[in-house]
Order: structure tokens, then C-alpha cells, then sequence
């Protein structure tokens, strides 16, 4: 390989950035926030929210365990190819079992890429109370089983890169703790 040609840029490697965190925690907010960010600032991002996942790439899925952890799976592996072209990827996605969070972690870091867990710690009172989707009131109401974190299990990161207390936050200070947390791992 010869040197690269004058002018040229090095090739900065993307990262993943997967934010999990029971229904209506905060994840695409933050993720949206960070996202804005980091235009700004002139990087390339994406953000794989997880209803526009299900709506677009797992519309095939149910919410059986077996194919929850292949909607993380595919999720995963479209994160790493973004992740391998420069690209910072938000990934606001429950991904409900921890078995699934280190698959995905140790794909990337088979293929050398940086991936961050990072946990937004809301309490299921306080996301009951925001229900943003109306899902905790139709389980409440019996018109919804397998509501994640309360009657299908939500196995909580028990070493996350990044904790995110967004029920003791306003959603501009858990920006900034993504954003902040960020900057140490992305170039300038």
C-alpha cells in the first residue's frame, strides 16, 4: 500500500453506539440529539432507530425471543457495516437479552470496530408514567402481552460503557452525556 495522496484525509473508522434501555426510557431522543450534534460538527451518522427497523428491515419479526434476538442480530451487523465506513451509528434499540448486546459487541470487535454499550438507566415507574407509545397503558388495559420489562424480560447491562440516568435529567443533559462521552472516542 503506497502513502495516501496529498491533501487526502486518514480513514477514521466509525463506532456503534448501541443505546438500550426499557420501552419509552429516552433511547431515540438521545440518539436524535446526539445525531444533530454530530452533523453538526461535519461527521457522517446514522441512526437505526428500532420502530423504523421494525418497520422497514424486521418487518418479518414477532416478538418470540428467538426472533427478538434476530432482529438485534440484523440490526447489529448493519451497524458494524456502517460502523466499518466511517460512519458514527446510533443504535436506540432495546435489544432486551444481554447475550445478544455481546453478540453484536463481539462482531464489531472481531472486525476491529469500537462499539459502546450505553445503558439509559430509566425506571419502569418513570417510563409507565411517560409511555410515550401508549404501550404500558395497553398492557395495563390487557390489549398487549410481551411488553418488554414488564411480562417479557429485560436483562439490564450489568457493565455498560455508559450509564445515562435520563429519568434525573432533562433530555438536553442526557444529550450532552452521550455527546461528551463521544467526543473522547471519535476524532476531531
Amino acid at each position: 500500500m503506497g502513502a495516501a495522496p496529498p491533501g487526502a484525509t486518514a480513514f477514521v473508522p466509525g463506532i456503534t453506539v448501541w443505546l438500550t434501555g426499557l420501552p419509552s426510557a429516552g433511547k431515540s431522543t438521545i440518539a436524535d440529539g446526539v445525531a444533530d450534534r454530530l452533523r453538526a460538527a461535519g461527521h457522517r451518522v446514522e441512526v437505526l432507530d428500532g420502530d423504523e427497523v421494525r418497520s422497514n428491515l424486521t418487518r418479518d419479526l414477532g416478538f418470540s425471543r428467538a426472533d427478538r434476538e434476530e432482529n438485534v442480530r440484523r440490526v447489529g451487523f448493519v451497524a458494524s457495516l456502517l460502523a466499518r465506513h466511517g460512519v458514527v451509528t446510533l443504535v436506540p434499540v432495546i435489544a432486551p437479552y444481554a447475550s445478544s448486546r455481546h453478540r453484536v459487541r463481539s462482531g464489531h470487535a472481531e472486525l476491529g470496530l469500537d462499539f459502546v454499550e450505553a445503558y439509559v438507566a430509566t425506571p419502569m415507574s418513570v417510563c409507565s408514567a411517560r409511555d410515550v407509545k401508549g404501550l404500558y397503558a395497553l398492557q395495563r388495559g390487557g390489549g398487549l402481552t410481551g411488553l418488554t420489562g414488564v411480562d417479557d424480560p429485560y436483562e439490564a447491562p450489568t457493565d455498560p460503557d455508559l450509564v445515562i440516568p435520563a429519568h434525573i435529567q432533562t433530555p438536553e443533559e442526557s444529550i450532552d452525556t452521550v455527546h461528551a462521552f463521544l467526543l473522547t472516542r471519535v476524532p476531531r
